[in-house]
C-alpha cells in the first residue's frame, strides 16, 4: 500500500531543519532574556577604563567597529550638560568622568540617561547602562535610553560618540509604529539608521517574552519611515515556525500616504475562498481622501466598493461610500444556480454651525436593495442589520432670513421596505414659513396694549411630490400619471386676552388651501363589487376649508395639610387642576355646493340599494375636508399631586405622587346621533426606581349590536350610551406601554445596602487603614518584574516594564480580587386592544401582545466576555432568534468566537488574529456561513 503522506512529512521536516539552521547559536541562547551587564555589588569597585575596553571588545566584527573620534569637547558648538541624582565623580588628569544614580547628558537636541554613565572628555564618548539592584532594595531600573529630536531607544548598554552621533548599543527596544523593535547588537550611523543584528519585530509589548515576533536575521531601520530585512521567519511561544520569507518590509509612516490594501482571505460555504477588501488607498490631500476595494470569490461572485471621506475646517464634514455586490449561489447543472445583483449608496453630510448662522445643509442617505444586506458578509452577524426592514435617506437644506419672519427649508426623502420591496420618494419637499406676527401692533405704543394689537398670524405651506411603487420599477413610472403633487397653504389666527385676571380667553380662526393638479371620476364596478377610479382630468384644483374655536382656560390650586393623628413626615399635599373648555364650529364640506364629495347610488349582485359618499381628491397627498357639520364643545381637565415630605427640621422634599392625570372628550351639538366623543385618558406617575411610568387610552361611551352577513358576524355600533344602560362610563379602548430596566452588579449592591442601612459615607470604611482594596502587592511579596524609572519616558514608564496585570488587581492581602462583571437587559412591550367581536356579549374581547427582547454580557475574568441578544415570541411561545458572542483577550493577540444557534441563519465564525492593524493577516479563521434559499423569508 502506498503512503501519500510520507513525502509531505519529508518536505516539512527538511523544512524547519533549514529554519533552525538559520537561527544563530546566540539567538537561540538569548531568546529566554536579556543578558544583565552590570550587578549593584561591583559599581563601587569597577574599573572605568576596563569597562570601556570591554565593551570596545564586544563590538561588531573589525570591519564594523565603532571609530572613535578624537575631536576634543573644547570644539564642542553648544554647552555639554551632565547631571546625577547619587555622585559624580571627575578624574581631569585620565578626561575621564563616572556617574552614579540617574545620570543625564544633554547636548543640543540629544540627551543620554543611564544609571551608571562615564564619559571620556577627550573624545566625547560616553558608555551608559543601568544598575540591577538586588531585590530586596526595591529599586526600580533606569535603563540606558538616548533620545535625539523625536527619535528615542532605550538599552541596557550604548557606547556612544557625541560628536558623530553614531553608536553600539546592546539589547535595544525602540517602538515604530504599532510594534516594537528589539534587537541584540545594534549600530546606530549618523544619519540615524539603526542596523540591526537578530532582531525581533513585535507588536506585542512584553518585551522580555513577547508571545509572538517576527525574527529578523539582519535588518536596516529608518526611525519613523520603514523597516528593511532579509531573511525573516515566525516564532510564536519561543517555537520557531517553518514559516518564512526571503526579506521583508514594515512601513512606520505617522502621516497619510497612498498605497496598496492588503486582502483579507477565508472560506464561505456557499461562495467559496475568497479574498476581500483589498485595493488601493489614495491620499489626495488633506482635505480628500479615496479608497477603493474589492471582493473576488471562487464560485463567481465578487463585490467591489469605494469610500471617501472629505473635511473642511468650520465648513463641513462628510464620508461618501458605494458598493456593488454580484452574489452566485448553487450549481446549474443541479438546478439550483441563482444571481442575485446588489448595490448600496451611503452619504454622511455635515454642516459646521460656524459656517453660515442662517443657512444649513445635510445629508444622510443608506440607500440600498432590499437583499444587500443579506448578501453582505458584513452584517452576518448583526441582528440589527440582518433585521431591519426600513431604510430612509434624506438631503435637507434650510433658510433663514435675517430681519425677517420668513424661512424657507426643503428636502428629498426615500423610504425603503425591504419586505415588500416597496419604495416611497418625496421629490422636492418644500416648506415656506412666517413665524407669529402681530400685524395691527403699533411700533411705538403709547399708553395700554389694544385690544387688536393682541391678534396674531402666521403662515405655513408646503409642496410635494411623491410616489410610493415597487423598487423594480421606481424609474419607469410617469412623473404626471403616476406622482402624486400637490401644495398646501395654512394661515391660523388667534389671539389671547385675560378675564376677569384669572381666566384666559383665546379666540382662533384657522384657513386651509390645497392646490392639485388632478382629480378622479368614480364609478362602481359589478365585476369588483366597488367603487373604483374610471378616469383622471388634470388640471388646477382648488381645494380650502376653515374652522373658528373659542377656548377658556384657568389654573385652580387646592392644598391639603394632613390631620395631626397622622404625623409629620408629610408637610402638605398640593393639587393642580387646569380645567378648560372649548368651543368648535366647522361647516359641512360634503355638502354639494362646495364640490368635494359626490354621492354615488349602486345596486350589489345581492340586490341590495347602496348609497356611498366619494370624493375625486380622496387620493391626494393633503387630503380632502372633512364630511359633516362640526359645532362641538370640548371638555378637558389636567391634574397634578405633589407631596412635600420634611427630611429634618429645616429641609423638605417635593415629591411627586402624579405626575400628571388628564381627560378630555367634546360633544357635538351639530351632529345628529354619536355626539359624545371617546373618553381619552393619560397618566403619568413618576416612580422612585428613577422610572416613569406612562399610560393612555380611549374609553367608547356607546354600545355594539351585530348582524349577519354571508354567515359572518358584522358589529357595528348604536348610538346608545352605555352609562345610560348600566354599562358604566364607557367601553376601554386599549392602551400600550413599555417597560426596560438593566441588573448589573450595583444592583444587588443597592439593594443590599438598602435593608442592612449602610450608605456611601460607610463605603471605604473598615479596611484597617489599608485604603483602597486596589493596593499593591504586601510587605515581602515579589513583584512580576521590576520595570525600569525613567521619569521622562512619553509613554509613561520604560520600555523593559514588563509587569503584566492579565490576572487582574490585587488587594492588600496579596489575593486576586476577581471582579465579576455581568449584565443582563430587558425590554417589555405590552399592549392591549380590541381582539375579536363576541356576539353572546355584544362586546369586544381584549387582545394582548407582548414583545421581550433581552440581551446581556458577563465577564468572568478579566480577559473573557460572553454577551448575547435574543428575542421572544410569546404567541409561538419560543426564543425566535439569538446570537452569541465569545472574545477572549489575549493579551496581543485576540479571540472572537461567535454563533447562531437557532433559526434560519444558524451558523458560527471562529477568529484568533493579532490585534495590531499592520499584522491583521496572522490569523486562524473558520466559519460555518448559513445558507439562503431563494424562497426564504428574510424577516
Amino acid at each position: 500500500m502506498k503512503r501519500k503522506g510520507f513525502p509531505l512529512i519529508i518536505i516539512i521536516l527538511i523544512g524547519y531543519i533549514f529554519f533552525s539552521w538559520m537561527i544563530s547559536p546566540r539567538a537561540r541562547a538569548n531568546r529566554g532574556g536579556y543578558d544583565v551587564p552590570f550587578s549593584f555589588s561591583a559599581v563601587q569597585s569597577v574599573d572605568s577604563v576596563a569597562v570601556l575596553d570591554s565593551i570596545k571588545k564586544d563590538t561588531l566584527p573589525v570591519g564594523d567597529t565603532l571609530r572613535i573620534d578624537s575631536t576634543l569637547l573644547s570644539d564642542l558648538k553648544a554647552p555639554l550638560d551632565f547631571e546625577s541624582q547619587d555622585s559624580v565623580v571627575i578624574l581631569p588628569k585620565r578626561n575621564f568622568i563616572k556617574m552614579y544614580g540617574n545620570a543625564q547628558v544633554n547636548y543640543q537636541n540629544q540627551k543620554l540617561i543611564g544609571d551608571y554613565m562615564h564619559m571620556h572628555t577627550d573624545s566625547g564618548t560616553i558608555f551608559a547602562t543601568y544598575i540591577d539592584y538586588p531585590d530586596s532594595l526595591k529599586k526600580e531600573r533606569i535603563y540606558a535610553k538616548i533620545t535625539t529630536g523625536n527619535e528615542s531607544y532605550e538599552a541596557k548598554t550604548i557606547n556612544y560618540d557625541i560628536n558623530s552621533q553614531q553608536g553600539y548599543i546592546t539589547d535595544v527596544v525602540t517602538q515604530q509604529g504599532e510594534g516594537y523593535v528589539t534587537a541584540n547588537r545594534t549600530k546606530r550611523t549618523a544619519a540615524g539608521v539603526l542596523n540591526l543584528m537578530e532582531g525581533r519585530y513585535t507588536t506585542c509589548d512584553n518585551h522580555l517574552h513577547p508571545h509572538f515576533y517576527i525574527s529578523l536575521t539582519k535588518a536596516k531601520v529608518r526611525p519613523e519611515k520603514d523597516l528593511v530585512s532579509g531573511p525573516v521567519y515566525m516564532v510564536i511561544a519561543d517555537v520557531p515556525l517553518p514559516i518564512g520569507l526571503p526579506f521583508a518590509f514594515f512601513p512606520f509612516t505617522t502621516t497619510r500616504a497612498s498605497g496598496f490594501i492588503m486582502p483579507t482571505y477565508g472560506d464561505e460555504m456557499e461562495r467559496g475562498f475568497y479574498l476581500r477588501n483589498g485595493g488601493y488607498y489614495f491620499a489626495i490631500n488633506d482635505y480628500l481622501d479615496l479608497q477603493l476595494t474589492g471582493d473576488l470569490y471562487t464560485k463567481g461572485s465578487w463585490a467591489v466598493q469605494a469610500q471617501s471621506n472629505y473635511r473642511k475646517r468650520y465648513r463641513y464634514s462628510g464620508s461618501l461610500s458605494a458598493s456593488y455586490i454580484v452574489t452566485k449561489r448553487g450549481d446549474k447543472v443541479a438546478g439550483d444556480y441563482s444571481k442575485a445583483t446588489d448595490f448600496r449608496i451611503q452619504w454622511s453630510h455635515q454642516q459646521d454651525p460656524k459656517a453660515n448662522p442662517y443657512r444649513t445643509f445635510s445629508a444622510n442617505v443608506n440607500f440600498s436593495t432590499s437583499t444587500y444586506n443579506h448578501n453582505n458578509l458584513d452584517g452576518l452577524y448583526n441582528q440589527a442589520i440582518m433585521g431591519q426592514n426600513t431604510k430612509s435617506s434624506s438631503i435637507s437644506f434650510s433658510q433663514r432670513f435675517p430681519n425677517s419672519p420668513w424661512s424657507l427649508s426643503g428636502s428629498m426623502d426615500i423610504s425603503q421596505q425591504s419586505r415588500e420591496k416597496r419604495i416611497s420618494v418625496t421629490l422636492p419637499n418644500l416648506s415656506i414659513n412666517m413665524s407669529r406676527i402681530y400685524p395691527f401692533k403699533r411700533k411705538q405704543q403709547v399708553g395700554n396694549e389694544r385690544w387688536y394689537e393682541k391678534i396674531s398670524l402666521s403662515y405655513s405651506g408646503q409642496l410635494r411630490n411623491s410616489i410610493e411603487t415597487d423598487e423594480r420599477d421606481i424609474l419607469k413610472k410617469n412623473i404626471i400619471r403616476d406622482w402624486r403633487n400637490g401644495m398646501n397653504h395654512s394661515i391660523p389666527v388667534s389671539a389671547s386676552f385675560d378675564l376677569f385676571n384669572n381666566i384666559k380667553v383665546t379666540p382662533s380662526f384657522n384657513y386651509t388651501e390645497r392646490w392639485y393638479t388632478s382629480r378622479l371620476k368614480h364609478a362602481y364596478d359589478p365585476a369588483l363589487n366597488k367603487v373604483v377610479a374610471t378616469d383622471t382630468t388634470y388640471g388646477f384644483n382648488r381645494v380650502s376649508d376653515f374652522s373658528a374655536s373659542l377656548s377658556l382656560s384657568t389654573t385652580v390650586y387646592g392644598f391639603w395639610k394632613p390631620l395631626p393623628f397622622l404625623g409629620d413626615k408629610v408637610n402638605m399635599i398640593r393639587h393642580r387642576m387646569e380645567p378648560s373648555i372649548s368651543i368648535n364650529y366647522r361647516p359641512d364640506f360634503g355638502e354639494p355646493r362646495w364640490g368635494y364629495w359626490e354621492q354615488l347610488r349602486y345596486i350589489t349582485p345581492d340586490g341590495r340599494e347602496v348609497e356611498q359618499y366619494v370624493s375625486p381628491y380622496d387620493r391626494q397627498l393633503f387630503g380632502v375636508p372633512g364630511r359633516g357639520k362640526s359645532g362641538s364643545i370640548g371638555l378637558s381637565l389636567a391634574n397634578n399631586l405633589e407631596a412635600k415630605i420634611k427630611q429634618d427640621s429645616t429641609e423638605f422634599k417635593k415629591v411627586s405622587l402624579i405626575e400628571s392625570l388628564n381627560l378630555s372628550t367634546s360633544y357635538n351639538l351639530a351632529a345628529d346621533s354619536f355626539q359624545w366623543s371617546d373618553l381619552s385618558a393619560s397618566i403619568s406617575l413618576r416612580l422612585p426606581i428613577n422610572f416613569t411610568l406612562r399610560l393612555s387610552g380611549a374609553f367608547d361611551p356607546y354600545m355594539w349590536d351585530y348582524h349577519e352577513h354571508d354567515g359572518r358576524i358584522v358589529p357595528y355600533r348604536v348610538d346608545k350610551l352605555r352609562v345610560l344602560n348600566g354599562k358604566g362610563l364607557g367601553r376601554f379602548r386599549g392602551t400600550s406601554t413599555s417597560f426596560s430596566y438593566t441588573f448589573n452588579n450595583q444592583t444587588f449592591e443597592k439593594l443590599k445596602n438598602l435593608f442592612s442601612g449602610k450608605n456611601k459615607e460607610d463605603e471605604g470604611k473598615g479596611n484597617d487603614g489599608q485604603g483602597d482594596l486596589g493596593g499593591s502587592l504586601p510587605a515581602g511579596s515579589r513583584f512580576p518584574d521590576r520595570g525600569g524609572g525613567n521619569s521622562d519616558n512619553d509613554s509613561g514608564g520604560s520600555l523593559f516594564a514588563t509587569e503584566d496585570n492579565a490576572l487582574g488587581e490585587f488587594d492588600g492581602n496579596g489575593y486576586l480580587k476577581n471582579r465579576i462583571d455581568w449584565s443582563l437587559n430587558f425590554n417589555y412591550n405590552l399592549s392591549v386592544g380590541q381582539g375579536d367581536f363576541r356576539p353572546e356579549i355584544k362586546e369586544f374581547a381584549y387582545k394582548w401582545r407582548h414583545d421581550l427582547s433581552f440581551s446581556g454580557q458577563f465577564s468572568p475574568t478579566k480577559n473573557w466576555r460572553f454577551n448575547f441578544s435574543a428575542n421572544y415570541n410569546f404567541e409561538e411561545k419560543r426564543i425566535t432568534n439569538m446570537s452569541c458572542n465569545v472574545t477572549r483577550d489575549l493579551h496581543c493577540w485576540s479571540m472572537t468566537a461567535s454563533f447562531i444557534p437557532i433559526g434560519p441563519y444558524k451558523s458560527y465564525n471562529f477568529t484568533i488574529s493579532v490585534k495590531s492593524q499592520l499584522l491583521q493577516d496572522l490569523k486562524y479563521q473558520m466559519s460555518n456561513q448559513p445558507s439562503y434559499g431563494r424562497n426564504q423569508l428574510w424577516y
